[in-house]
C-alpha cells in the first residue's frame, strides 16, 4: 500500500502557528480550531475557515501555493452543487511583511501577497447534522424523504463519467488489492480478515458483468464521493457538504454506490433503516433500480474498504486514539461478511 503518510514541505514564514492563531481572531468567540489528514478547520459561532496543509499523498497535492489555490476553487465549485449556501466564498490570506489580512477573492489585487488560500463557510448547526440526529433517535423517514428530494435532480443532472468499463473494473481491482494487503497486514490480526477477502473477490468475479453493464449504460457520474452521516445536515431544504474534491476519478460513482455507503454509516450509528428508504426512493425517483446482488456487492465493497481505511489510521507515525481503530475495523469486516451473504442469497446460483 503507497505511504499515507503525508510529504510535508517547508512553508514561507510566518508558519502555520501565526496563520491559525490569526484566523482565530477573525471568526468570532468562542472559537475552535479542528485539525484533519488533509485541513485546519476554524470554527466560530457563525463561520468556518477551512485551510489547507501543505501535504501531498498518493491521491492527492496540497504541497504548493498554487495547488491549494486551485483545491480551494474546486471545492468551492462542486459543494456549492448541493450545499450553495454554505459555501460563501475564497479567501486570500495576505502577509505584507509585518501583519496577516483575509481579504475576499473580489476585492484581490491588495496590500501584501497570498501566503495561503481558505474557503470561507456559514456554520451548521451541529444538532441538525445527520449523525447527531440519528444517535438521538430524532431523525425521521421525513427527513430522508427529504435528503432524497436534494439527491435525486442532483444524481438526475450530474455529468455523467466517460470511463470505459475496463477502466472502472480495474479500478476496483486495484482497490481490493490495497483492502487485501492492510487487513492481511500481521500486525492487525484479523483472522476472519483472509475468508472475507477471498469471498469478495469471488463475488467480484461473479458479478463484473452487472458491473460493467451499469457503466455501459453510462449510470457512473460525478457525484459526491463520500457521502456520510456527518456530512449531511437536515435543514429546509437538506444540504450535503464535504464532498470528495481532490481527486475526480474517486467522485466516478454509481448513485447507488454512494446511497447504500450512506446507508451503511447510518446502520453503523444505530438506525439500518435509513438504507431501504434511500435506496426505494431514489430508485422509485430515478426510474433505476441495480440488481439486488450488485446493490449487496456495493454494500460489502464499502464496508471492506471502512475497515482498511480505519487500519490505515494505525499506519501513521503517531495516530489520534489509537484504541478506536482496530474494534471499529473488526465491526466493518463482519459487516462485510453479512453484505457477502446477502449477495449470496440474491444471486440466482449462489456465486458469492
Amino acid at each position: 500500500m503507497p505511504s499515507m503518510v503525508p510529504v510535508t514541505h517547508r512553508d514561507d514564514t510566518p508558519g502555520i502557528a501565526a496563520k491559525l492563531d490569526f484566523l482565530r481572531t477573525c471568526v468570532g468567540h468562542p472559537v475552535q480550531t479542528i485539525e484533519t489528514h488533509m485541513s485546519w478547520l476554524v470554527l466560530g459561532p457563525e463561520r468556518v475557515l477551512k485551510l489547507k496543509k501543505p501535504v501531498r499523498y498518493p491521491f492527492l497535492d496540497f504541497s504548493t501555493l498554487a495547488l491549494r489555490e486551485a483545491n480551494a476553487r474546486e471545492e468551492l465549485r462542486l459543494n456549492r452543487r448541493l450545499a450553495p449556501r454554505v459555501y460563501l466564498g475564497l479567501l486570500a490570506l495576505q502577509w505584507n511583511g509585518h501583519d496577516f489580512s483575509l481579504v475576499p477573492e473580489e476585492r484581490l489585487p491588495a496590500p501584501g501577497r497570498p501566503v495561503d488560500w481558505l474557503v470561507s463557510m456559514q456554520r451548521l448547526p451541529d444538532e441538525r447534522m445527520l449523525d447527531h440526529m440519528l444517535g438521538a433517535g430524532r431523525a425521521t423517514p421525513t427527513d430522508i424523504d427529504a435528503l432524497v428530494a436534494v439527491l435525486v435532480p442532483f444524481y438526475r443532472h450530474a455529468p455523467r463519467t466517460a470511463i470505459t468499463a475496463e477502466e472502472h473494473l480495474s479500478r476496483l481491482r486495484r482497490e481490493r488489492a490495497i483492502d487485501r494487503e492492510v487487513l492481511l497486514n500481521p500486525r492487525f490480526e484479523l483472522p476472519a480478515a483472509a475468508a472475507t477477502l477471498d469471498r469478495m473477490d469471488a463475488a467480484f468475479a461473479a458479478h463484473e458483468v452487472e458491473i460493467a453493464d451499469r457503466v455501459r449504460a453510462h449510470c457512473l457520474v460525478d457525484g459526491h464521493g463520500d457521502l456520510r452521516p456527518e456530512h449531511v445536515c437536515l435543514l429546509d431544504p437538506p444540504v450535503v457538504i464535504d464532498c470528495l474534491e481532490f481527486n475526480a476519478a474517486m467522485r466516478q460513482i454509481d448513485p447507488f454506490d454512494e446511497l447504500v455507503f450512506l446507508g451503511l454509516e447510518c446502520e453503523m450509528i444505530g438506525a439500518p433503516w435509513v438504507a431501504e428508504r434511500l435506496v426505494e426512493r431514489c430508485a422509485e425517483a430515478l426510474g433505476d433500480r441495480p440488481p439486488a446482488a450488485l446493490l449487496q456487492l456495493y454494500v460489502a465493497q464499502r464496508a471492506q474498504r471502512r475497515a482498511r481505511l480505519a487500519l490505515a489510521h494505525l499506519l501513521e507515525p503517531a495516530p489520534r486514539k489509537p484504541e478506536k481503530w482496530l474494534p471499529l475495523a473488526r465491526r466493518y469486516v463482519a459487516r462485510t461478511a453479512a453484505a457477502l451473504d446477502a449477495v449470496m442469497a440474491a444471486t440466482p446460483h449462489g456465486c458469492a
